[in-house]
């Protein structure tokens, strides 16, 4: 017997209008494919710029929540994890966003870049609402055969990981792309949860230093709380105070790596001149377009040396790594910490509101909490 034949669902119908809620019913099930009642999804910064239609190609309406949390409510066939071992009704899961990467084009054979690949699809993101409960903003998600699904282990409650959530395989990437060395001064553009989660493995890679630029005051005391050794406000500290203070702190040479996770534009203008002459600078925070900058190739790039890496996207060796990262280090780093609010499917404008304006640290939607209202 099924657990239920409805669900619903908060849904973003185009860009520029607010979230509605939906009724929708629960999918036939394919062969390997799972259905989770969602425990938790997270709201993103890429959900609100989904919402102001700063990402090309997206297929409007869509059920937002790429990352999620949820119990396996009913299998078809016989699905099973990265370790073949089966996937069983009742577990706590989380699985890669990412889906439909095909394995054989360019991208993915000879490039070793499958975050490129023209074919992958993501939940929340580039699937429509029309092709079914694919985005976690909902009672209910299909797992379409194939989707990567990893579940949760025993130590880690749902709460840590979503806590981490898109934060976590996007700073693991970030990082891997970064190479910090023992002793490195890292320098972390943004206090979101990237930037958090990029100031926690950081630490955890060998940087000596570690510190973290953005806001607002909550955002700096959880920066602190995980570790950073020095915070600066960008509400009291203007781009001339900023440069001064990160120059200070470094000897004057500058941080030997820039992290980018604020995803606004002139934040890249400022990492130029924060990272050391061949130093390495990682741009994260771009996924969705905000626009233009002027730079000077002579000046921030040459004349300095510096290696710009950008970072787009994840894949399920991030996913992974950063599960075992949470998994030992949960307790020192607590990202449960992190949230600062749930919200039922009725509240998801509030919650998306919230998150635009830096109300919350980590923002989740729980589809079968009621509104208070």
């Amino acid at each position: 017997m099924r657990v239920a034949e409805i669900s619903r669902a908060a849904v973003l119908p185009q860009a520029g209008q607010p979230v509605e809620i939906r009724e929708y019913p629960l999918p036939r099930m394919e062969d390997g494919a799972v259905l989770l009642r969602t425990k938790y999804s997270e709201v993103c910064g890429t959900d609100v710029h989904l919402q102001h239609g700063h990402l090309s190609g997206v297929p409007y309406p869509i059920i937002p929540g790429h990352v999620n949390v949820g119990e396996v409510v009913e299998t078809a066939g016989h699905p099973t994890d990265q370790d073949n071992q089966p996937i069983s009704v009742g577990q706590l899961v989380t699985f890669l966003d990412v889906n439909e990467t095909c394995g054989r084009c360019w991208y993915c054979t000879v490039g070793k870049a499958s975050t490129r690949c023209p074919h992958r699809r993501v939940y929340g993101i580039t699937y429509s609402a029309d092709e079914g409960l694919l985005g976690g903003w909902s009672q209910f998600i299909y797992l379409k055969p194939g989707v990567k699904i990893l579940p949760l282990p025993e130590t880690v409650p749902a709460e840590r990981f979503i806590g981490a959530g898109c934060g976590l395989p996007t700073a693991v990437h970030a990082l891997e792309r970064a190479q910090v060395m023992l002793g490195d001064t890292v320098v972390v553009q943004g206090s979101g949860p990237v930037g958090l989660t990029a100031a926690i493995l950081a630490q955890l890679s060998g940087a000596t230093k570690v510190i973290v630029i953005g806001g607002p005051a909550p955002r700096l005391q959880e920066a602190l709380r995980i570790g950073a050794d020095e915070v600066i406000d960008i509400t009291r500290f203007d781009i001339k105070s900023r440069k001064e203070r990160v120059l200070e702190l470094t000897s004057g040479r500058g941080a030997d790596i820039t992290i980018e996770a604020s995803g606004a534009p002139q934040a890249v203008n400022e990492g130029f001149s924060f990272t050391r002459d061949a130093g390495r600078y990682v741009i994260v925070g771009q996924y969705t377009d905000l626009g233009d900058i002027r730079i000077n190739p002579h000046l921030d790039i040459n004349r300095k040396h510096l290696d710009i890496r950008g970072c787009w996207g994840s894949d399920f060796s991030h996913l992974w790594r950063g599960m075992r990262i949470v998994e030992k280090y949960g307790e020192r780093y607590r990202w449960e910490q992190f949230i600062t609010r749930r919200y039922g499917l009725d509240e998801a404008n509030q919650a998306l509101d919230d998150v635009a304006h830096w109300r919350t640290v980590k923002a989740l939607i729980d589809p079968w909490q009621r509104s208070e209202r």
